[in-house]
């Protein structure tokens, strides 16, 4: 008796191709992304500062201040990536075809 080996199946190997194309294309969405999570880093880094200050586990008031200021400048700077990103699209919105 043959057994038949069990053979791929050919639409998925075709989603997963257009899935990797998909990242591919995209690289400001990922870029966006990380800026968010540094932002989402940083804050948590800010809070778990001012957790250590106020239960005493920390008496270094500088670690606070660097980590709020990390913090301030991720914000900012995904500020000002959005403001570019919509600079952008309002520019190409606005030429004629």
């Amino acid at each position: 008796m043959m057994i038949t080996p069990i053979q791929p199946i050919g639409s998925l190997d075709a989603v997963e191709k257009t899935a990797l194309a998909d990242k591919a294309q995209l690289p400001f969405q990922s870029f966006f992304q990380d800026a968010v999570n540094n932002v989402k880093e940083t804050d948590y880094a800010v809070q778990d500062e001012i957790y250590k200050l106020a239960t005493g586990q920390s008496d270094d008031l500088h670690n606070i201040v660097i980590a709020s200021q990390k913090a301030t400048m991720s914000v900012q700077l995904l500020v000002q990536l959005r403001n570019k990103a919509l600079d952008a699209y309002n520019e190409v919105m606005r030429m004629s075809v």
